[in-house]
C-alpha cells in the first residue's frame, strides 16, 4: 500500500532531524565538494539556493565558495502579493536578512535586488523526500512547483532550458515511491552527499 504524502513527510523530517551536528557538518562538506565539481564557471554565473532549515543540509559552505569564485547567489523570498509564490533576491555578505512567516531567514525585499528567474542558471531546490523517478516532495506549500511549472513545459522540448533545477538532499531522504499530484514538478537531477541521480523526465 502506497504511503500518504503527509506520512512520508513526517517520517523523513524525523530522520533528518535525528542526525547529530557532527554528521550534518560532514554531510554538508561532502555536498559542497560534489557541487563544486558540478559547477561550470564558464556558464554557471548565477545560482539560486536556499538557507538550511529544519534539519536540511547546510548550504553555507557552498554559498561561500560561490562568492569566492564570482558566482552570483540569490535566495528565495516569499512573494508579498502572489500567494505561495517565490521571488529570488541577490544574496551577498552584506544583505539585510529578516525572518519570514516560517521562521526562515531571507533577504529583505528590495525591488532593486530582484533576480528574474530566466537570468538564473541553476536553481538548487530544497526537498523533504525524493523517489526513484525524480519526484520531489516539498513542505506542501507548492512554492517550487509554481516556480518551475513554466520551466517544465519548456523542458519537454528543450533539455538545455535554464534555469536548470537540481534538488539537494541527504541520503536518508530517498524513498521508493512518492504518490504524485498533477501539479508536482519532478527534477532532472538530485544530488546527495554521496550520489548524483539523473532522471529521464
Amino acid at each position: 500500500m502506497l504511503k500518504k504524502r503527509a506520512d512520508i513527510r513526517q517520517e523523513v523530517r524525523i530522520k533528518r532531524r535525528q542526525l547529530n551536528a557532527e554528521t550534518q557538518q560532514v554531510q554538508a562538506n561532502l555536498l559542497c565538494q560534489t557541487l563544486i565539481a558540478q559547477i561550470d564557471l564558464q556558464h554557471d554565473k548565477h545560482i539560486a539556493i536556499y538557507l538550511a532549515n529544519d534539519g536540511e543540509l547546510n548550504t553555507t559552505p557552498f554559498i561561500t565558495w560561490c562568492w569566492q569564485n564570482n558566482v552570483s547567489v540569490s535566495l528565495p523570498v516569499i512573494h508579498p502579493f502572489n500567494k505561495n509564490n517565490l521571488l529570488f533576491l541577490a544574496y551577498t555578505k552584506t544583505s539585510i536578512m529578516i525572518k519570514n512567516k516560517y521562521g526562515i531567514f531571507e533577504p529583505k525585499l528590495d525591488v532593486r535586488n530582484i533576480v528574474p528567474v530566466p537570468n538564473i542558471d541553476i536553481i538548487f531546490t530544497p526537498l523533504v523526500a525524493f523517489d526513484n523517478n525524480g519526484n520531489r516532495l516539498g513542505m506542501g506549500g507548492g512554492f517550487y512547483d509554481r516556480t518551475l511549472s513554466s520551466w517544465y513545459k519548456e523542458y519537454q522540448h528543450n533539455k538545455n532550458i535554464k534555469p536548470m533545477p537540481i534538488g539537494l538532499a541527504l541520503d536518508c531522504q530517498k524513498v521508493t515511491t512518492i504518490p504524485c499530484e498533477s501539479w508536482d514538478i519532478p527534477l532532472p537531477t538530485i544530488i546527495t552527499p554521496t550520489s548524483i541521480y539523473n532522471f529521464d523526465l
